[in-house]
């Protein structure tokens, strides 16, 4: 059975629930309340992974071992680059980091390219190069966290993710931590269907089910339109009920770190497929749940994102859908971003 959340179906199931939203403070609801988020958990989220179902005629262990490797090769170009002096002029800074997104992509796309040359691929500073008719598109965010790199700051990653007709595949995040004087980085995994794992090693999102002991992340575009300003709301109002609210200026180390655990949830609004495909199957295989902000079934070329553990998913979403529709109501475009033409897509 095909189930399909729609905003107007978040919006009803608000309204059989109860009369009225309370406020963003009012997490402890009743015996209903939680049947019908039971029943939403269950019924919706699961039937609708994100992960691909298959991975077509490629083998799973094909398409990551390919990933990892075109991602640590990216790696290495940034991890050259961070490690130069930082006494360079602005007009110096602002030239390194665009030189090390296009190294670095174009040494992830030799990789690539090398193992699938019929392949589409979808690369930030390159854009779309390859086979249209391919099953397989390639999201390539060879720095992501361009300004966190320019600092020194340790929030950025290399991220590769491949999807199969619209779906996630194979993703792999080299995640660069430490800083200055002391990089190092880690690198986490997932295949559809085949779990998460970070060095190597499985593993889960938190177990944590009330907000107020989360630990929370969302992030900011650079445009400051209605958007952003609902999003500075948001950031506000969970910072109030929850441990605390980080920006750490990268999606896919975000994601990561919902899927590792150590945070509970990560949302943010006008991201592009580059920068969701690899975290976005690494929080479903770690155990969590992905969706949009307005709460509809979620896919890679959409607009908005919210990752959780999954236990808090309905919760987050009580105060973060609504504010999501009422930016629809005003006319801002949640429509899909874009979809490479010809490319065959289940979504």
């Amino acid at each position: 059975m095909s189930i399909v959340f729609s905003a107007a179906s978040n919006l009803s199931w608000h309204k059989d629930c109860r009369q009225s939203s309370p406020p963003i403070g009012s997490w402890r609801l009743k015996s209903r309340i939680q049947s019908c988020k039971n029943s939403l958990q269950s019924d919706i989220y699961t039937q609708h992974r994100v992960g691909a179902r298959s991975t077509g005629p490629i083998q799973p262990t094909h398409l990551i071992q390919v990933a990892t490797t075109a991602a640590q090769t990216g790696a290495q170009v940034v991890m050259d680059a961070v490690n130069k002096p930082r006494n360079i002029t602005y007009k110096g800074l602002t030239d390194l980091v665009t030189e090390t997104d296009k190294m670095s992509e174009a040494a992830i796309l030799e990789v690539v390219k090398k193992n699938f040359d019929d392949h589409l691929i979808l690369g930030e500073e390159g854009g779309i190069i390859g086979e249209a008719a391919s099953d397989y598109l390639w999201c390539i965010d060879p720095l992501d966290g361009t300004t966190n790199f320019a600092h020194g700051y340790p929030s950025f990653a290399v991220s590769v993710g491949v999807l199969y007709r619209g779906n996630p595949a194979a993703a792999t995040v080299v995640e660069f931590v430490g800083g200055p004087m002391c990089w190092n980085t880690r690198i986490f995994t997932a295949t559809a269907g085949g779990g998460a794992f970070c060095n190597g090693q499985r593993i889960h999102v938190s177990a944590t089910n009330q907000v107020e002991q989360s630990l929370l992340v969302t992030g900011f575009g650079y445009e400051h339109d209605e958007a952003w300003a609902t999003n500075i709301e948001l950031f506000k109002e969970f910072t109030d009920v929850s441990r605390g609210v980080r920006r750490l200026g990268a999606a896919a180390v975000d994601m990561c770190h919902v899927a590792l655990g150590i945070v509970e949830a990560y949302w943010e609004y006008r991201l592009k497929p580059w920068d969701m495909a690899a975290g976005v199957l690494m929080v479903e295989e770690a155990g969590g749940t992905v969706s949009r902000m307005d709460g509809g079934k979620f896919c890679v070329f959409d607009r908005s994102v919210l990752v959780s553990n999954g236990v808090l998913h309905t919760e987050l979403l009580e105060r973060i859908g609504p504010a999501t529709e009422e930016l629809k109501s005003k006319g801002i475009d949640f429509s899909l971003w874009y979809k490479p033409e010809d490319y065959r897509a289940d979504v």
